[in-house]
């Protein structure tokens, strides 16, 4: 990253099971879409890490269902900037029941809610590029995975 000072030594780099473990404690994230005419649009969303993605729901017709359904490139950042992790990839809607029903249960234990009353899709995030890094350290500490 030309420019912002990091350090060229690997020592501080931060390990992935950080990034998991910010991405499965959150509570809320923020969520951008990329609009039809290359507008973003940014929405708080509720979801869960299961695995190797990111899982949560919305309404059919709402503007991040019709910006995936257009485009599926997304970037989901939990929580705040103090510890940040931002993950760009693709969503799509899941289709396989073993994996909704699993995400269902997941969802009720972390929010107290049954999303299932909801009768909306469910999409998954998977990764293609993840940057974490922590404001006090930052230039030890950014880090970036690719998968």
């Amino acid at each position: 990253m030309p420019g912002y000072g990091i350090d060229e030594d690997r020592k501080g780099l931060l390990h992935w099971s950080w990034a998991v473990d910010l991405l499965s404690k959150t509570r809320n994230y923020f969520f951008t879409t990329v609009r039809s005419d290359g507008r973003p649009h940014v929405m708080p969303v509720w979801g869960v890490w299961m695995g190797d993605r990111f899982y949560f729901g919305t309404g059919r017709k709402s503007v991040k269902a019709r910006n995936l359904a257009v485009n599926a490139n997304c970037v989901l950042c939990p929580g705040g900037a103090d510890k940040a992790v931002i993950l760009e990839g693709t969503a799509a809607k899941v289709t396989d029941k073993s994996i909704l029903k699993k995400f269902a249960a997941a969802y009720l234990k972390k929010y107290k809610f049954d999303i299932t009353t909801m009768n909306e899709p469910v999409y998954s995030i998977r990764p293609r590029v993840v940057y974490g890094q922590i404001e006090r350290t930052y230039v030890k500490t950014a880090t970036r995975w690719t998968f």
